[in-house]
C-alpha cells in the first residue's frame, strides 16, 4: 500500500516493525513517508489486530480502514515469533536493520530473544524504539497502555469538559498521534547522533509521557501554584483569559480566543464589556465576561459573526463538523486530504504524505 512521498530523506535507510495498535504503526507510518525502507512484520493467520477492528466498522472491500491509515509506504511479512525458524529470520532482519521499532508491553520482547541487548548484540549500530503505555522502569509497566487510559490517568480528562458534567474525553486518539510523533522524532535524532557516533541508541517512548507533554502548558502552571477550576460557561480552558471559549450561536457555535476586552466591546458594539475591564487580562471576572457574551453571541448565525468580526481582527473561528471541515477553504487549501492506492481497498487518508511543507532554495554557483 503506498501514497505518494514528496521526500526521500530517509531513502535507504531499513525500519523493522514490530507494532500495533496506532501508536507504533502511525509513528512508523511518519518513517515511510520520508523514504524509508518499511518492513512490517505480523503474526501468521491474518491475527494483526489493525486487520480485523476499525473504528466506527469501517472497512473498504473487507480491508480495515484502521490498518490503513497507519500502514502506507510500507512491506509486510508474516512470521511465527513463537516458532524457532521465525525468531531465527527476524535475527537475520535485525543484522540489516538500521532502526528497529516495537510497541508490546515491556518483557515480551525479550522473551521472543529480540530485546535492546540482543539485538544490539547482533547489530552495535542498531537504533531501537521501544514504545509502551507507561515506560519499561515504570512500576505500572505491565499494565495496558491505550489513548483512553492515559486521558484518564494524566489528568487530561478532568480538566476538560464543564464543572457540572464529568470528566470529558477529547474526541479523537489525541495521545497516540502525539506519542507517534516523539516516536519518530526520537528515531529521527538517534539517526543524527549515529551519524556522529557509529553507535545505535535506546530510544523510549510512553503514552503517559506523551499525555503528560501534551498539557506541558496547564501541568506546569498547577505545578506552581495555579488552581484550575472548571467553569458551567463557554469558556473552553481553565487557565486562559476570557473570552475564550466555545460560544453558541443561533445555528451552531463560535470560537473567541483571546482577544483585549477593550477591542472586542467595540467590534461586538457592546459597552457593558467595558465595564469588566481590568489591568492585564481579566482572569478574575472570566466568568462575567462568558456570561455577558454569550447572549449577544447567540442573537446571531456563525456565518455572521465571521464576516463581522474578522475583518475587525478578532480572534475567531467556527466550529465545523467533518463534513463542513472537508469543506472547508482553508482544508481544501492544506492539501490534507490524499488518495492512497491499494490493490483491493483504495482509500482516502487524512495526512499529507509527511505533515509539513519543505522547500528547498536552488542557488547558482559560478566558477571563476
Amino acid at each position: 500500500m503506498d501514497g505518494r512521498p514528496p521526500l526521500a530523506i530517509l531513502a535507504g535507510i531499513r525500519v523493522l516493525s514490530f507494532t500495533q495498535f496506532l501508536l507504533g504503526p502511525s509513528g512508523v507510518q511518519f518513517l515511510a513517508d520520508l523514504g524509508a525502507d518499511v518492513i512490517k512484520v505480523e503474526p501468521p493467520g491474518g491475527r494483526l489486530w489493525e486487520r480485523n477492528w476499525s473504528g466506527a466498522d469501517v472497512f473498504k472491500n473487507g480491508v480495515s480502514v484502521f490498518f490503513l491509515l497507519a500502514h502506507r509506504n510500507q512491506r509486510s511479512l508474516t512470521l511465527d515469533l513463537k516458532h524457532p525458524d521465525g525468531r531465527a529470520v527476524a535475527r537475520r532482519l535485525v543484522e540489516r536493520a538500521d532502526i528497529l521499532v516495537q510497541n508490546f508491553r515491556p518483557g515480551v520482547m525479550a522473551r521472543l530473544g529480540l530485546d535492546w541487548e540482543t539485538a544490539t548484540s547482533l547489530n552495535p549500530r542498531l537504533i531501537y524504539v521501544s514504545a509502551s503505555g507507561y515506560g519499561e522502569s515504570s512500576p505500572y509497566r505491565d499494565r495496558p497502555g491505550q489513548d483512553l487510559l492515559m486521558q484518564g490517568i494524566s489528568g487530561l480528562a478532568s480538566i476538560s469538559g464543564r464543572a457540572d458534567q464529568p470528566p470529558t474525553a477529547v474526541g479523537t486518539a489525541v495521545i497516540d498521534q502525539h506519542g507517534a510523533t516523539l516516536l519518530a522524532l526520537g528515531a529521527l535524532a538517534a539517526l543524527l547522533e549515529r551519524a556522529r557516533t557509529g553507535r545505535g541508541l535506546h530510544v523510549e517512548v510512553s503514552m503517559l509521557r506523551a499525555a503528560l507533554d501534551l498539557q506541558i502548558e496547564s501541568a506546569t502552571y498547577f505545578l506552581n501554584g495555579a488552581r484550575l477550576e472548571k467553569t458551567n460557561t463557554p469558556l473552553a480552558s481553565t487557565f486562559h483569559p476570557p473570552p475564550y471559549g466555545i460560544y453558541p450561536t443561533r445555528d451552531g457555535h463560535l470560537v473567541l480566543s483571546m482577544s483585549p476586552l477593550a477591542e472586542l466591546a467595540d467590534a461586538l458594539e457592546l459597552p457593558a464589556l467595558r465595564d469588566l475591564v481590568e489591568p492585564g487580562w481579566n482572569f478574575e471576572s472570566r466568568e462575567a465576561v462568558a456570561r455577558l457574551l454569550e447572549p449577544v453571541i447567540r442573537a446571531r448565525t456563525t456565518a455572521e459573526w465571521i464576516e463581522r468580526l474578522v475583518p475587525k481582527g478578532v480572534w475567531v473561528a467556527a466550529v465545523n463538523d467533518y463534513a463542513e471541515t472537508f469543506a472547508d477553504p482553508a482544508v481544501q487549501a492544506a492539501d490534507v486530504v490524499q488518495e492512497v492506492r491499494h490493490p483491493i481497498a483504495p482509500s482516502r487518508a487524512c495526512a499529507r504524505m509527511a505533515p509539513f511543507s519543505m522547500l528547498a532554495r536552488m542557488t547558482t554557483v559560478g566558477l571563476a
